[in-house]
């Protein structure tokens, strides 16, 4: 009998978010072990709920959204994304720049499709959210990693993006603020970008779907502010984070700066955006009431000292320095710590296998530093959206853990 094997585009592709790790946490789960999940960024199943303003919006518009819409979204949507983006420092943005998705994942996927040739190199970051090598990979480019510093701050290391260019090179991607590691980007380093991509005519794809989800006074920046109208930008932006609606899938991506350079990769993104007909219906009525102008510079409150949010954020932070052999830099956005662990010390070679044993013999489940493209098995990340409760629990179970590994 014939048999059928993954396409070989998937080869070089991984997304360790939900891999293997994640498939032996589930047969453990099936077994009927309880897992401590900190490896996904899914606020609802740890208590946090979308504001009921957005909620209604979108359930009193479901008699109208029944239909498809304009590929691109409906007007109300659109018109609230460019009001955002002014707000921003983001001009010259139209309805027609801008794209909803379902959530910026399909969207990434989507812009990395009409853009590539096989071949064709984009500078991604590492660490890195793993879904943009995968969405450069499976276009038939090359996703060549720069360096983010974690002595820095986990700010980009323009001398090794610079030292990463080809001829070859057609983008550059940022993800700002960070995932995996919290970092709020400098706006000195987001200059140098925008001149790197401008003196090598780069397009820039900033993924800034944290950029509401800010602590300790930290400015965002978003880079398409500082590209004038030379340079052609592609961010992203959406509701899943900031408003806690994951499962509703909401997204936009918007098109500024040079958009005459890139007509004809416009050309392919109507083309792409069309073929999918349209983003999830319902969903896009969440938009204009979530972009409110007069929530513009609102400070969340759990963001803030007090703040749930906040509050797990110091403690996971405090909790992991306080293990002899770990460090970690202060994250000051979005979910998420990428902490650094003495790999000597504890004799770690490979870290996937060293989050899986964890997995087993604590039933607490990680992310492996390699499952974002970081080349040495020295690094893990947390999501701190449980109550510090279940937080206490894992960095009881990883100290001990550790503890009996110590070389």
């Amino acid at each position: 009998m014939r048999s059928f094997s993954k396409s070989h585009k998937l080869d070089n592709v991984c997304y360790d978010i939900r891999g293997p790790v994640m498939d032996a946490a589930n047969e453990m789960e099936a077994a009927g072990e309880t897992i401590i999940k900190l490896n996904i960024g899914n606020p609802a199943p740890f208590g946090f709920k979308a504001p009921d303003s957005v909620l209604d919006a979108m359930k009193n518009a479901l008699p109208q959204a029944q239909g498809y819409s304009d590929s691109h979204g409906i007007a109300a949507a659109r018109q609230a994304v460019i009001k955002y983006d002014e707000y921003r420092g983001i001009y010259g943005v139209t309805e027609k720049d801008i794209y909803t998705g379902n959530g910026v994942s399909e969207l990434i996927t989507m812009s990395m499709q009409g853009l590539l040739d096989n071949g064709d190199e984009v500078l991604v970051p590492a660490p890195d959210y793993p879904l943009w090598t995968a969405s450069v990979t499976l276009a038939g480019g090359n996703a060549v990693h720069y360096v983010c510093d974690e002595k820095s701050g986990w700010n980009p290391d323009i001398n090794d993006m610079k030292s990463k260019m080809t001829e070859r090179t057609k983008a550059v991607v940022i993800i700002n603020p960070n995932n995996p590691t919290g970092a709020v980007y400098e706006k000195d380093i987001l200059e140098q970008i925008v001149k790197l991509a401008r003196e090598n005519g780069l397009i820039i794809f900033s993924d800034e779907i944290y950029d509401r989800l800010l602590m300790d006074g930290a400015k965002h920046t978003s880079i398409a502010s500082l590209a004038g109208d030379d340079v052609f930008c592609v961010t992203f932006g959406g509701l899943s984070k900031s408003h806690m609606t994951a499962g509703f899938r909401c997204g936009w991506m918007s098109l500024s700066g040079n958009k005459a350079a890139a007509r004809g990769y416009i050309e392919g993104l109507n083309m792409l955006s069309s073929m999918r007909l349209c983003s999830n219906v319902p969903a896009q009525h969440m938009i204009a009431k979530a972009l409110d102008p007069a929530s513009f510079g609102r400070q969340d409150p759990l963001l803030e000292k007090g703040g749930r949010i906040y509050e797990q954020r110091e403690y996971i932070y405090n909790a992991l320095c306080g293990i002899d052999g770990i460090t970690a830099v202060k994250p000051h956005a979005a979910f998420y710590i990428f902490p650094k662990i003495d790999v000597k010390k504890f004799g770690i070679e490979n870290d996937e296998e060293f989050v899986l044993e964890f997995l087993r013999e604590k039933k607490i489940l990680l992310v492996h530093g390699g499952g974002f493209h970081w080349e040495q098995p020295d690094h893990f990340r947390i999501v701190f959206l449980p109550e510090i409760g279940l937080l206490e629990r894992s960095v009881k179970g990883l100290e001990e853990f550790l503890d009996a590994k110590r070389v």
